[in-house]
């Protein structure tokens, strides 16, 4: 089995384990950093370290290789299917649009606000952390942007890829897409990414970027019943 099977709880157990809350075989990430969490292996005892962790209520987000029954005493927010991609192909990538920008903690508010827009994922006021993200700013506001989030074993997650609605067509997701993966073969990292299942016109987006279905996952999106 591979780092990228369940790449939340490697990440968590690896690379980014200063991220990490844990509570026997259940991981999650500091709740501002993001609501993803990962399990050693999806039984009762994993559901039940995560209710230790989730005493503060909070939601986590769960990529799951299989659907699950969940225990009593959680509310399912979410399941949706998602696709994990993985840059297998050498293709010309993009140029990185003009006037582009590395972002950092003042443009955070920003930042929340495009993704409140877009709904790329779960991103919190520390997810910057985890990694470079750049962005580009057109007529005065976060036109678009993209980053990294998950590592395991010589992979890099590419996230958070989202513009403004008023700014699509121009390619600026996949010029900053192109450019955060240039920092990750700098230091050895092949990308990787997620998706959903039914968003086609991202996903003809990263093929076209030379990624490829590596596998699928269940999301599952729980709160413990208060």
């Amino acid at each position: 089995m591979d780092a990228l099977t369940n790449p939340i709880w490697e990440s968590l157990r690896t690379a980014l384990s200063r991220f990490a809350e844990v509570s026997g075989p259940a991981r999650r990430f500091l709740p501002k950093v993001t609501r993803l969490a990962g399990f050693r292996e999806p039984s009762s005892e994993a559901f039940e370290g995560l209710a230790r962790l989730q005493s503060d209520g909070m939601p986590s987000a769960l990529f799951l290789e299989r659907p699950v029954d969940v225990p009593a005493g959680w509310r399912v927010i979410e399941t949706d299917l998602l696709l994990q991609m993985v840059h297998q192909r050498d293709v010309e990538l993009p140029a990185p649009p003009e006037n582009m920008i590395t972002l950092g903690p003042q443009d955070t508010a920003e930042m929340i606000d495009l993704v409140k827009l877009t709904k790329p994922g779960p991103f919190g006021s520390r997810t910057q952390e985890l990694g470079i993200y750049l962005g580009v700013r057109r007529e005065g506001k976060l036109a678009a942007m993209a980053g990294e989030r998950l590592r395991v074993a010589g992979h890099a997650e590419v996230s958070a890829v989202c513009r403004h609605p008023d700014f699509l067509g121009r390619g600026l997701a996949g010029g900053l897409m192109a450019a955060v993966m240039r920092r990750m073969r700098e230091k050895n990292e092949t990308p990787f990414l997620h998706v959903r299942a039914d968003n086609t016109r991202a996903i003809k987006l990263y093929k076209r970027l030379g990624f490829e279905e590596s596998r699928r996952f269940h999301l599952l999106v729980v709160a413990p019943l208060r």
